[in-house]
C-alpha cells in the first residue's frame, strides 16, 4: 500500500520498501515518487552494491576482532566496550552521551565519584590519599612530581630500569637535583636492583622508580624503602596499574597513564598522600599543582570525561572479577604459559630478562634467526594477532598481555609460535 501523501509540494514519497531486505541484490529497491503537480507517478530504481550482511555490525561478534598485543593504547575488555557502546548515544536515560555532559553536572559527577570509590576499593586506598584523574599522560608527571614534592636545590633519587625511568630523571633535572643511584643501561635493562643495599642519598626528598618498564619487560616484584625517614617512594605504575594488589601506604605517590590497563589514552591517575599537597614550587603551572586538583575533585577544568567514564567501567569489571587478587592469578597464568613456550623452544625464542623480574604485562623476545622476525609478524597478523612488533628502540617481538588480554589470545599466540618454529627451525 502506498504511503500517505505529504502536503508539501514536490514531496518525495516512499511507496514500496521490501519487507525482507537482509540479502539485497542490485536493483532490488524501487522507490515510487509522486509530485503533487503531476498525476502520474514515476519510479526510480536504486542499486545496493554491497550486501547488508557484509557491512560492519554494531554488535560485532568477538571473532570479528583481533587479538591486540599492543603496548598502549592497548586492548580493552570486550564487555566494557559493549557497555560503552550501549550507553554511547543516551547515558542512563539522560538524553545525552557522556561526551556531551557538563563536567559540572550531576550526571558526570556521579560517574567520576563512582570511579574513585571503585578504585579505592580495588587498591584499598586510605582516606589520607587523594585520587586525581588528570590529563597529559604519565609523561607530564615527570615534571609535576619534582615541582610538587621538592624545592630547586633538593636532592632526589632515581632508579633507572628502562626508557621511562630515564626520561623521568632527565625531566626532573629542570626542577631539582636528581641523582641516578642505580641504572641497568649498561646491561640493556634486563634486571632491576635489589631493594637491600641501595646507596641512597641521605637527604633525598623522594625515591623514584618505574614499577614496570613497558619496553624492556622488567618489573619490580617488591619495592625499596627510602632511607631518608622524611623521604617518600614515588612509582610510575603505568603499565602494571591494577594488575595486582599493591600496598598503597608504601608510597607517597603513585601515577599511571590509563591507556595500558584501565582505559583509553587521555587519562592519567595520580594517587598522592594528602600531607604532600600544598608545597608546589612557585613556578608550578596551575594545571600541574596537585593541591588545586585535589581541592576541586579533579574538576578544576574540563577533565577527560569520556576516558574517566571508561576507566570507571573497567574498575567495575575488575571488582566483578573478584578484585585484584583474582586478576593477578589470571595474569600469572597467562604470563606463565607464554614464558614457558619461550623457555622450552630450545633457543628458537629467547627472552633476555632475568627470570626473577620478568614482567607479567610485557613479554619481549627475539628469534634465534632474526631474519625471520618480519615473516613471524606477517603470519601472526594473518591469524588476527597484531601489534607484536617490539619497540623501535630494541626491535624483536613484544607481546603485551594486560588484564584485558584473554587467555584465548595467549593460547593462540603460543600455538602459533610452536607451529612457526616447527616450520622454520
Amino acid at each position: 500500500m502506498a504511503a500517505t501523501a505529504s502536503t508539501t509540494p514536490h514531496s518525495i514519497l516512499l511507496q514500496k520498501i521490501p519487507q525482507n531486505h537482509a540479502f539485497l541484490q542490485p536493483n532490488s529497491i524501487t522507490f515510487t515518487l509522486t509530485n503533487q503537480r503531476c498525476a502520474k507517478p514515476f519510479s526510480i530504481s536504486c542499486s545496493a552494491t554491497t550486501p547488508i550482511q557484509d557491512r560492519p555490525s554494531l554488535q560485532s561478534h568477538p571473532q570479528d576482532r583481533v587479538f591486540n598485543f599492543a603496548a598502549g593504547p592497548a586492548t580493552l575488555p570486550e564487555n566494557v566496550l559493549l557497555k560503552a557502546q550501549s550507553d554511547l548515544y543516551n547515558w542512563h536515560g539522560s538524553g545525552m552521551s557522556v561526551m556531551e555532559m557538563s563536567h559540572r553536572g550531576r550526571d558526570f559527577r556521579s560517574i567520576i565519584e563512582k570511579a574513585e570509590v571503585d578504585l579505592r576499593t580495588l587498591l584499598n586506598i586510605p582516606e589520607n590519599y587523594a585520587v586525581l584523574f588528570l590529563q597529559g599522560g604519565a609523561t607530564t608527571q615527570f615534571a609535576a612530581i619534582p615541582l610538587n614534592l621538592c624545592r630547586p636545590d633538593d636532592t632526589v633519587d632515581y632508579l633507572v630500569t628502562g626508557s621511562w625511568g630515564d626520561k623521568a630523571f632527565k625531566e626532573a633535572q629542570k626542577y631539582c637535583k636528581p641523582k641516578v643511584i642505580w641504572s641497568g643501561k649498561s646491561e640493556k635493562y634486563v634486571s632491576v636492583p635489589l631493594c637491600d643495599g641501595l646507596e641512597q642519598s641521605a637527604n633525598a626528598k623522594y625515591l623514584h622508580l618505574c614499577a614496570n618498564e613497558t619496553i624492556y619487560g622488567v618489573e619490580f616484584k617488591d619495592y625499596p624503602v627510602p632511607s631518608n625517614p622524611s623521604g617518600v617512594l614515588v612509582a610510575d605504575m603505568s603499565s602494571n596499574f591494577c594488575s595486582k594488589p599493591v600496598d598503597v601506604t608504601e608510597f607517597g605517590l603513585i601515577y599511571a597513564g590509563a591507556q595500558k590497563n584501565v582505559g583509553p589514552a587521555g587519562v592519567c591517575i595520580v594517587i598522592v598522600r594528602k600531607d604532600l599537597l600544598g608545597n608546589a614550587q612557585e613556578l608550578t603551572p596551575v594545571m600541574l599543582d596537585y593541591k588545586i586538583h585535589a581541592e576541586n575533585n579533579s574538576l578544576y577544568n574540563t577533565p577527560p570525561c569520556f576516558g574517566i567514564y571508561m576507566c570507571g567501567l573497567v574498575f567495575e569489571d575488575l571488582l566483578k572479577q573478584g578484585g585484584l587478587e583474582e586478576v593477578e592469578k589470571k595474569n600469572k597464568k597467562k604470563a606463565g604459559i607464554l614464558y614457558n613456550a619461550i623457555d622450552e623452544s630450545t633457543g628458537f625464542y629467547k627472552c633476555p630478562v632475568e627470570k626473577s623480574v620478568r614482567s607479567l604485562m610485557n613479554v619481549p623476545f627475539t628469534l634465534e634467526k632474526s631474519e625471520l622476525e618480519a615473516e613471524f609478524l606477517r603470519e601472526a597478523a594473518k591469524e588476527k594477532m597484531v601489534e607484536l612488533k617490539g619497540h623501535r628502540s630494541v626491535g624483536g617481538i613484544r607481546a603485551s598481555i594486560y588484564n584485558a588480554m584473554p587467555l584465548d589470545g595467549v593460547d593462540k599466540l603460543v600455538a602459533f609460535m610452536k607451529d612457526f618454529q616447527s616450520r622454520h627451525a
